[in-house]
């Protein structure tokens, strides 16, 4: 980790947002999806390696796979599970308990909005080398909360764990599949497959090009990247609690940051030595080292400097260790998750607080909030109305849609006059 001053920080480049990545394989993969369906989400899964099937049949877990992935596991993770989906709906129905639907009254009319759930969903779950069983949960129970009808989950060479997960939160029906291809196949459908009108999730770069390139046939949540952490602090003694945090959030990935923003320059010292005592016997080293050795503590002059910095960065998790950190947390407006005090580790909210782990990356928390049950309703608005304030709407339509030489605009408002 690099200990640099504020005044001597490349601020251009600490502050730039990763440009996304254009893969050129991405256009293809979809195209052969969408004229070959079925038999393209086949070949490119055999291709590389996300799944092995011979027809559209093994797409779809089996009720026997189901019976089995319960059968092995574990009873402690298997409560802990329930634990976790029960703390995620309870705070996802209390965000939905916030949207109501709408009617003002104006004279005998009305105008008004509804909330509605979208119909059909996909959760994506990446695969890998980890069971990520706490994004099976964090993307279908909002779903189900809001109460959309058809919640697909998907993940490509999907462990037995994340399939209880997807079973206990509700999952409509669970899916096998990977990759480009099967962001494609949701987004467009297939023989076997119902297009669906929302892709949710996290995954890797291939994953995340192709949600780019098929926003817009279907909805998207957002375009994730690397995973990050902005913890700012000033305790010294808290030195292994930050480098714990710090760690946790290197260990996802080699490209994954962890930033310490802080006026005393011994805790930063001593973040680097716990950190390196940890790193000794991590399981996760080969990738947390190396994403670590690239993260940075940066020594600021002040609380506001800090603020400053962090507004300016839009972190997707930023904790905040230090005191008053209570009375100044509206200060800090652009994060994707917030953590207040040392007794909030990130990796709460990562599993089992309540709120959700899908969060916006790279900058994008300064215009959007991570995933929840909104992103699972649409509000739709409507309007009837009676024939004296028809008339007196007409008066003003009219006169507008003149200005704009909008002619059949006014002769529609006219005939209402």
């Amino acid at each position: 980790m690099k200990i640099i001053k504020y005044s001597e920080l490349d601020k251009s480049e600490f502050f730039k947002n990763s440009d996304f990545e254009e893969l050129a394989c991405i256009k293809e993969i979809i195209e052969q999806v969408k004229l070959n369906k079925d038999n393209a989400i086949i070949e490119y899964s055999n291709k590389f390696k996300d799944g092995d099937f011979k027809t559209s049949d093994d797409f779809l877990v089996t009720e026997e796979e189901i019976k089995k992935a319960f059968d092995a596991i574990d009873p402690k993770l298997l409560e802990a599970i329930k634990k976790a989906i029960e703390n995620v709906k309870e705070f996802s129905l209390a965000q939905l308990n916030c949207l109501k639907n709408l009617e003002l009254e104006k004279e005998n009319s009305i105008i008004a909005h509804k909330i509605i759930p979208l119909n059909r969903v996909l959760c994506y779950c990446p695969g890998g080398n980890y069971p990520l069983i706490s994004s099976a949960y964090m993307t279908i129970v909002p779903a189900v909360v809001a109460g959309v009808k058809e919640i697909y989950l998907t993940s490509p060479k999907i462990k037995p764990e994340v399939i209880v997960s997807a079973v206990l939160s509700g999952a409509t029906k669970i899916y096998k599949l990977g990759g480009v291809q099967a962001i494609a196949g949701f987004a467009y459908g297939t023989e076997a497959i119902k297009p669906v009108d929302k892709i949710t999730g996290p995954g890797n770069k291939f994953v995340a090009a192709a949600k780019k390139e098929v926003y817009g046939t279907c909805d998207i949540d957002f375009i994730a990247g690397p995973s990050e952490v902005m913890i700012i602090a000033d305790k010294a003694d808290d030195a292994k609690i930050i480098a714990s945090d710090m760690l946790a959030q290197c260990e996802h990935d080699k490209d994954a940051r962890a930033y310490l923003i802080t006026d005393n320059i011994e805790l930063a010292k001593n973040v680097e030595k716990e950190a390196q005592e940890i790193l000794k016997t991590l399981k996760t080293k080969e990738i947390a080292q190396v994403s670590f050795e690239k993260s940075s503590a940066i020594l600021v002059d002040d609380i506001n400097q800090a603020i400053k910095l962090a507004n300016k960065k839009a972190p997707e998790h930023l904790e905040l260790i230090f005191n008053d950190a209570d009375k100044l947390k509206d200060k800090f407006t652009n994060y994707g998750s917030l953590f207040i005090n040392k007794n909030c580790a990130e990796v709460f909210g990562d599993y089992c607080s309540g709120t959700n782990h899908v969060l916006p990356t790279n900058g994008c928390a300064k215009y959007t909030g991570g995933l929840s049950v909104f992103d699972y309703v649409k509000i739709q608005t409507y309007q009837k109305l009676d024939e004296k304030y028809s008339k007196e709407l007409s008066k003003i339509a009219s006169v507008i849609a003149q200005a704009e030489g909008l002619d059949g605009h006014r002769l529609s408002s006219e005939l209402r006059g």
